[in-house]
């Protein structure tokens, strides 16, 4: 008799071969009742990525939806679209998004970043709208004693640096941050912040019976298959098995898509159009479907492959780079076909759009699975929880600090130029210097730096201010004071720049939250989040939630800093009125804004020279920060002062310093005899702006100050090039460069 072999990718998967993919027993019934019989593997695969955290958000979508996600410039629905989109006036809308790929990165650093830029350039130009600027947020371990941190450095740097460099999109700035919980966690977030006119934006959606569907850009491989689970699970000592889930890019490909899409954005011929990001096919297919209320019937044998005999789970879970799914109107395919042969791309009909709401991807005609689109995707039938929350009990440790406990140093000065050598403080020159700043010439703030980053809008008149924020270590000492501090120092420096903070993406890097402790952080940060985004009014767009971000040992377990990055945009109406952060001339007078305390706790001043790694987050109060930004935004647009500095990280010392590098001029300052000197020159309370008036404007500068309820003091002046502190002399300005500029260079070149 003969006898007939199952093929294994059809054939009924059972509860062991779900746990294999990820997914759990409950989820494995859940889909068991969706489909109303025994899933087959291929089905199973599409679930374990679609219903992974990276896809499905499934422990944190309940409190993301607590965000305040609405505001009148919003012109897409937050978390509905490729990325966030609001109004700058005028008939143009920016499209901005941040992500994380930070799993990719800590196993090959240099392809891990690269397609991290590559994948979020593309959430942008899907929407129709041109990539004008990057930024990117970094964390790695201890770069002065890691080996490991120092080679995460440099393939992470030089893997953003070479594909943004070749794609042709500047970037305008970033933060690079290190501490030892991020050895073998890295972080790569990326930014991407794009223009688009507000008649011309792309939904990433689908309808219309009948509609062609087309497979658009590079050929499919087989690298970063089962990408979305792998960023779903904790880095453990044999996660280097798993190095193909890491996509490889192709930057002059991405470039060729970017120009063909803008091409097509300008015909009328599609319906939607979206990235394949994690997941590839399967997520963007499902997603689109869903929004647009349709199903899908897919070809996947017509899909343009790299390596033959690839199974149809592969090409479905496939996240191979510069590769997008196009709904074109029917009639118009010869149209769309001939932009992508123009730019010598694939354009490849893999499908037709049907009626229902049904997925069927058919392989050599056969059907080998048949899914519910709106089952997969976050909103619909993924699986959400609600996680247990349990206070850890280094908080409680963190409140027992008392800055009376610690000594005051005998001198000020070698502090001082110990913080400046600290990478956490230091130029971080030898990172932005490998990325292309001025590429499309709109950046307005490389020789002349500001605290946010500028980018002139061109026949308009007006500028966007971007930045990137966030001090993981703040958060881990009070997630929910940490978070709403990185939101406001976002605002602090677009306001320092002369920008209306306008909307907030965030990138949410945490460890596992199957950990009570881990979780409680979470929902701690989304709390503060939110609250610090209502009161100033800048809703939050969408973003990205990294969870997993810990080092998982026979002996161990390693959570990073829970590091919720705050990506915000900002508009100048005015680009006249912008405002650079460096001193101008010798004379100026040197004015602080906000509150001064006996403040010490967090700071750099404080892990760095006295070995204190437990204390609370800085001072900080919301209404004298919304207080303080608009105050600075009525000097700036008066007129009256000539420079302004965010308080940070390392304190007034170090604002101090940095605004006088940019023209090599120094201060002569007197600290606040109310405050311990270590303090005001060292501490990171925050709400505060160091500020620069010139002497002519100094009594239009009071009189503003005195009518607000902002507390200010006289710090001095600006010197040619001497540093005064007390009446101490504190060296020159060229030589606090030396120290400032040398540190990283000398870290990155130890062996």
């Amino acid at each position: 008799m003969a006898t007939t072999t199952l093929d294994p990718d059809t054939a009924p998967a059972g509860v062991e071969t779900a746990r294999k993919l990820g997914l759990l027993p409950e989820e494995y019934e859940k889909i068991q009742g969706i489909l109303g019989r025994t899933p087959n593997f291929t089905e199973l695969s599409i679930y374990s990525a679609m219903w992974s955290e990276h896809c499905s958000y499934k422990n944190s979508i309940r409190l993301l939806k607590t965000l305040p996600r609405t505001g009148p410039k919003l012109l897409a629905e937050a978390g509905q679209e490729n990325a966030g989109l609001v109004d700058i006036g005028d008939g143009w809308a920016c499209a901005f998004k941040i992500e994380s790929h930070n799993h990719p990165s800590a196993i090959e650093p240099y392809q891990g970043a690269a397609t991290g830029v590559g994948g979020i350039n593309r959430d942008i130009f899907t929407m129709g709208a041109r990539p004008i600027a990057q930024l990117n947020s970094l964390r790695f371990g201890d770069i002065t004693t890691e080996a490991r941190s120092r080679w995460h450095m440099r393939g992470v740097v030089k893997g953003i640096g070479d594909y943004g460099n070749a794609f042709g999109v500047p970037v305008l700035g970033g933060e690079v941050y290190f501490d030892p919980c991020y050895t073998s966690n890295p972080l790569v977030n990326a930014m991407s912040v794009g223009i688009v006119r507000t008649d011309r934006v792309i939904s990433a959606t689908s309808h219309g019976a009948g509609n062609p569907v087309f497979i658009v850009g590079s050929a499919t491989g087989k690298d970063g298959i089962h990408g979305a689970s792998f960023a779903s699970k904790d880095i453990t000592d044999t996660s280097m098995d798993d190095l193909p889930a890491v996509q490889v890019g192709d930057p002059f490909m991405e470039k060729l898509l970017l120009e063909a899409s803008l091409e097509l954005a300008q015909t009328d011929a599609i319906i939607g159009m979206q990235d394949m990001g994690a997941a590839g096919i399967t997520c963007s297919t499902s997603e689109m479907s869903a929004k647009g209320g349709a199903g899908m019937d897919i070809h996947l044998d017509r899909v343009p492959t790299r390596q033959p005999g690839m199974h149809a789970w592969e090409i479905l879970l496939s996240e191979s780079q510069e590769r997008m799914l196009v709904v074109v109107k029917k009639g118009r395919e010869a149209e769309v076909k001939a932009i992508f042969d123009k730019w010598d791309l694939n354009c490849v009909a893999i499908g037709t759009v049907t009626d229902g709401g049904t997925l069927r991807y058919f392989m050599h005609d056969r059907l080998v699975a048949e899914v519910p689109a709106e089952s997969l995707v976050l909103g619909g039938g993924a699986p959400v929880y609600e996680r247990a929350v349990k206070e850890p009990a280094y908080y409680a440790e963190n409140q027992r600090f008392r800055v009376a406990d610690v000594p005051e140093p005998d001198d000020l000065r070698a502090v001082a130029y110990d913080l400046l050598a600290s990478p956490n403080i230091a130029s971080k020159r030898w990172v932005y210097e490998q990325y292309d700043s001025m590429v499309r010439t709109n950046n307005m703030s490389t020789n002349a730096p500001s605290d946010a980053g500028l980018v002139l809008l061109r026949d308009t008149g007006k500028a966007l201010a971007v930045t990137v924020d966030c001090n993981g270590r703040y958060v881990h000492a009070d997630p929910r004071k940490g978070t709403m501090i990185a939101v406001c120092e976002a605002a602090r420096n677009i306001a320092c720049s002369g920008g209306d903070p306008c909307g907030v993406t965030n990138c949410l890097n945490f460890g596992n939250p199957y950990d009570p402790e881990v979780y409680w952080q979470f929902s701690e940060a989304i709390a503060g989040m939110g609250e610090a985004c209502r009161a100033l009014g800048t809703p939050v767009t969408g973003g990205n939630v990294s969870f997993y971000n810990q080092t998982v040992s026979a002996d161990s377990t390693v959570p990073v800093f829970p590091t919720p990055t705050i990506g915000m945009v900002g508009v100048l109406n005015d680009a006249t009125k912008r405002m650079g952060l460096g001193f101008r001339s010798k004379g100026e007078l040197i004015y602080l804004l906000g509150r001064s305390t006996d403040d010490i706790a967090c700071s750099e001043y404080l892990v760095r020279y006295h070995g204190i790694r437990r204390s609370p987050a800085p001072y900080f109060d919301l209404e004298e920060e919304g207080r303080l930004h608009t105050m600075l935004l009525m000097l700036i647009r008066s007129s009256v002062i000539t420079a302004a500095h965010d308080v940070s990280d390392g304190g007034l010392w170090v604002t101090l310093v940095e605004m006088g590098l940019v023209n090599g001029l120094g201060f002569d300052i007197v600290t606040d005899s109310e405050v311990r000197p270590d303090a005001f020159l060292f501490g990171e309370g925050q709400g505060r702006v160091a500020v620069a008036v010139n002497e002519e404007q100094e009594n239009a500068f009071l009189d503003m100050m005195r009518a607000s309820r902002v507390p200010f003091i006289l710090l001095g002046h600006v010197t040619k090039g001497k540093l005064v502190v007390d009446d101490e002399p504190f060296g020159l300005i060229e030589d606090a460069r030396k120290g400032y500029e040398g540190a990283l260079p000398k870290a990155m070149n130890e062996q």
